[in-house]
């Protein structure tokens, strides 16, 4: 099979496992975020492990890349947090959606850190973007989920820019089972303190449900590493979209939820800029290589 047709069943798998982990997030009931979040990373870092373990790679990673790995660690569990937040306050398409315009902050972030350059086009969609995460936001002083959906963005931004030192780690050639590791392994470490003093009960339902959620969580961030490891994210980032959709019907099918008519407008307005960033990222391919194949000439 073709290796963009391989990452874009693997993205979509990955969607799928996300919104899975999502549903079983919202469906633990009233846990603190925190705890929520340690379970979660407890089991993706369970089979991290297993995988290096298989693979007989080392547990270290280059001197150079450890304050790209913590950052990535940091910014990822703050993601997290806010997302599981989110989650459990907000429509559950509409926690996801915010969640996705973590690939747009992740534009800026690769601007202001990595130093890459950022197109005309490139900031006018990310703005674009920004203006349909306001129409999920809604922010009204009269709108009592403010406040989760501002949290719920700010998990997008984590992401964001934790999905740029994932980027950077690649570039150093850090092995994905690793990064997935050290990350799962970071957040148990930073939330277990909050764990002890502050652990809520458990039911043996809410412990499997959670110990679900992190199978899912595990499965989405190992098809999302083989996705952009069998082809570059400008050819494939678009289907990750394909969540909203599961999780839209997972809520509605699971909790009876339906996402307002502005929701909507706001899903739609993020999704077309996505198309056009996706669209965008090819043409630029396409001149590059035509530019370097007429220097070969």
């Amino acid at each position: 099979m073709n290796k963009k047709y391989k990452g874009i069943i693997y993205i979509i798998i990955s969607a799928f496992c996300f919104a899975f982990m999502n549903m079983f997030v919202h469906m633990s009931g009233d846990l603190p975020s925190i705890q929520k979040s340690f379970f979660r990373n407890f089991v993706a870092a369970i089979f991290a492990c297993a995988v290096l373990l298989k693979e007989r790679a080392p547990f270290q990673c280059r001197a150079e890349n450890l304050p790209y790995m913590l950052l990535r660690s940091v910014f990822g569990t703050a993601g997290i947090l806010c997302n599981f937040y989110a989650v459990d306050h907000l429509v559950l398409a509409d926690a996801s959606m915010l969640n996705k315009m973590s690939p747009f902050f992740a534009v800026l972030f690769s601007c202001l850190i990595l130093k890459e350059k950022v197109t005309v086009p490139q900031g006018v969609i990310v703005a674009g973007a920004f203006i349909g995460s306001m129409f999920v936001v809604k922010p009204t002083f009269s709108n009592m989920d403010l406040i989760p959906s501002i949290i719920g963005l700010c998990g997008g931004i984590g992401a964001g820019a934790a999905y740029t030192m994932v980027r950077k780690l690649g570039e150093n050639g850090e092995k994905g089972p690793f990064i997935v590791f050290f990350f799962s392994a970071f957040s148990c470490l930073v939330t277990l303190p909050w764990l002890i003093f502050d652990f809520h009960p458990m039911t043996g339902r809410q412990l499997a449900i959670l110990l679900l959620a992190g199978t899912a969580a595990a499965g989405g961030q190992f098809s999302i590493t083989a996705a952009y490891t069998c082809a570059p994210a400008r050819e494939i980032s678009v289907y990750d979209y394909s969540q909203i959709i599961f999780s839209a019907a997972m809520g509605y099918a699971v909790f009876g939820q339906i996402p307002d008519a502005l929701s909507w407008l706001g899903y739609g307005i993020i999704c077309a800029m996505a198309v056009c960033m996706f669209l965008y990222n090819n043409e630029l391919a396409k001149k590059g290589n035509n530019k370097k194949f007429k220097d070969r000439r």
